[in-house]
């Protein structure tokens, strides 16, 4: 395994990916100084539905609002709701599969049992309760999504320890008389976390698409904040009388997660020892 490079020259979809989430990252950060009106405040019925234009790059919403300003706001929201849900899906999920795949027995049969049930119920549906028991709102989101999707991160961390619980370095920490734990978060998990990033990186994305569709229905982040999926929610009326005012936050949407999915991609080509050495 080689982050040299050469190596990562090789490898266009992690190139691509990396300069995508980094210019999506960018919007979000500098929002304050690259958006040319508020997202909010600035207003004007007069300017409603207005089409791309030298004032208005991507054109004003219903309200008069500039969509470009809306869009590079928007970024903060789906970058936050993906990058703080995905943090606690993996605390959840390596946690618990580090427990199921060291200990083993009657834990590792409850929190496999635990997983399948989520795993047999849609992530959507599930987040969809949640949201309806909790109701809408930026914070409930985080809540929702970040503790209904941690199987897959559960299950990829117990088939590594598994694995890995049984090579030469964890018998000799035993050997010299380690705590379980302490073999647990020392040892075994630095070892496994190449797979672990890659999956968490594809879960930001996941985190993202369901925000978004979660705001779509109006359980997501609420108006006036702009999110990506509200705007979209607004603008399905104007879908043919102006289709500007959902063709940019479509387009942001599809960019982020085509960065974040290429990015994850090539991250896992480059973390596979059997990849690099026949590349």
């Amino acid at each position: 395994m080689s982050f040299s490079w050469k190596n990562i020259k090789r490898r266009t979809n992690l190139l691509i990916g990396s300069a995508l989430v980094m210019f999506v990252a960018g919007m979000a950060v500098f929002a304050p100084l690259l958006a040319p009106y508020h997202p909010t405040e600035d207003a004007n019925i007069l300017y409603s539905e207005e089409p791309p234009c030298e004032q208005f790059w991507f054109g004003t919403d219903i309200q008069g609002r500039d969509i470009l300003s809306r869009v590079i706001y928007g970024s903060r929201i789906s970058l936050s709701v993906g990058l703080f849900t995905q943090f606690m899906n993996s605390v959840i999920g390596i946690f618990m599969g580090l427990m199921a795949g060291y200990f083993g027995k009657w834990i590792d049969d409850l929190i496999m049992s635990i997983t399948n049930i989520l795993l047999s119920i849609p992530t959507l549906v599930f987040a969809l309760a949640v949201m309806a028991l909790m109701g809408p709102g930026l914070i409930n989101v985080f809540i929702a999504l970040g503790v209904t999707n941690w199987s897959y991160t559960c299950r990829l961390t117990r088939s590594q320890v598994l694995s890995a619980k049984r090579l030469n370095y964890v018998m000799a920490a035993r050997a010299l008389g380690y705590g379980k734990f302490r073999i647990m978060f020392n040892q075994i998990l630095p070892n496994i976390m190449g797979p672990i990033l890659v999956i968490s990186t594809l879960g930001v994305a996941g985190a993202i698409l369901l925000e978004a569709a979660l705001s779509f229905l109006g359980l997501g982040v609420q108006p006036p904040t702009p999110s990506w999926g509200g705007m979209l929610a607004g603008a399905r009326e104007k879908l043919f009388t102006a289709p500007w005012i959902s063709i940019y936050p479509g387009m942001a949407i599809f960019l982020t997660v085509l960065g974040l999915n290429l990015f994850g991609d090539g991250l896992r080509d480059l973390l596979d020892p059997h990849i690099t050495q026949q590349k």
